[in-house]
């Protein structure tokens, strides 16, 4: 079964700032769910939570073996997680929604540049009015970075993919206005990450 190390040093403080901001009940579309652990985290910590994992298509097998195996049990009251869904960004075929929030952990960075405009279009279509949009994730701003570790994480990625790399919150939030999307805050995270949270 897939596992990540770093979701699941994560997935607690996220947990906790989810509880925060969501309304409840909620539905949320999470975009690249990964290795499923958020997923079942968030759904066996939080309460009325009705969540919607989702990932590519050559991704997928991996992620529903952890909700099958891990997924039906255990889980908060009211809470459900479904099904895992196809979801490439740079596709039209998205979720019908609406939803409360589309969540998104450490996928702008990985996906290309020129996806990250789809990733924030595509979310803005799916929410309510009201729903939010939550990136998490390391971000520098106007162009400088934020630790010297997040320096070094975004030389890494860009010398195994130059359209990959830490990208930058000012252009996030500015994709995010000309979707209608309005920034709501800026909240710091362990390890130089952050949660980006802006609603529709």
């Amino acid at each position: 079964m897939l596992f990540s190390e770093a979701c699941e040093r994560n997935k607690q403080p996220i947990a906790c700032e989810l509880e925060r901001w969501l309304p409840r009940p909620a539905q949320v579309l999470e975009v690249g769910s990964g290795s499923g652990q958020h997923a079942v985290h968030f759904t066996r910590s939080l309460s009325q939570l009705h969540w919607q994992p989702s990932e590519r298509a050559e991704t997928l097998a991996g992620l529903q073996q952890r909700i099958d195996l891990e997924g039906r049990s255990q889980l908060a009251r009211g809470s459900n997680l479904a099904d895992a869904v196809t979801l490439d960004v740079t596709g039209k075929c998205w979720p019908a929604g609406p939803f409360d929030a589309v969540f998104s952990a450490n996928t702008a960075h990985i996906m290309p540049a020129a996806a990250v405009p789809r990733l924030v279009a595509g979310a803005a279509a799916v929410l309510r009015p009201g729903g939010l949009l939550l990136l998490y994730g390391p971000f520098s701003d106007g162009g400088r970075h934020s630790a010297p570790s997040n320096a070094a994480f975004d030389a890494h990625l860009r010398s195994i993919d130059a359209a990959m790399g830490v990208r930058d919150a000012d252009w996030i939030v500015d994709l995010a206005q000309h979707q209608g999307l309005s920034p709501v805050a800026d909240v710091a995270m362990p390890a130089n990450n952050r949660l980006l949270v802006l609603a529709a």
